[in-house]
């Protein structure tokens, strides 16, 4: 059974922080490249991040580096990201999937950032 589900979203402040939580089924985490993206709205959904199968090597979008850390935990089949520092066009719905992404996607979960 494929499984994602997104956690940790939430409303807040510029400048503060959130830490989101990707909890996967081990047939869709274990051995796999992994990967946050968000869909603004209005706009096509889009890559945030990347860590790899054994977490050796991240990659981030420009827009967020330096703010936001990928990790994952391969004994809870779970991914983090851990946002700070943010920003008002931060604000959507942040998915997790594969890297590149299969075709299933899970519900996400809202950051919205606003005063």
């Amino acid at each position: 059974q494929v499984q994602l589900a997104e956690s940790g979203g939430g409303l807040v402040q510029p400048g503060e922080g959130l830490r989101l939580s990707c909890a996967a089924s081990r047939r869709i985490f274990r051995d796999s490249n992994m990967g946050w993206y968000r869909q603004a709205l209005g706009k096509q959904r889009e890559w945030v991040a990347t860590i790899s199968e054994r977490g050796t090597f991240t990659n981030y979008q420009d827009s967020v580096k330096g703010r936001f850390t990928i990790s994952r935990d391969n004994d809870r089949n779970t991914m983090y990201l851990q946002m700070n520092s943010l920003k008002p066009e931060d604000s959507g719905v942040y998915y997790c999937n594969q890297f590149p992404p299969s075709d299933y996607w899970g519900q996400g979960t809202q950051v919205t950032v606003s005063s």
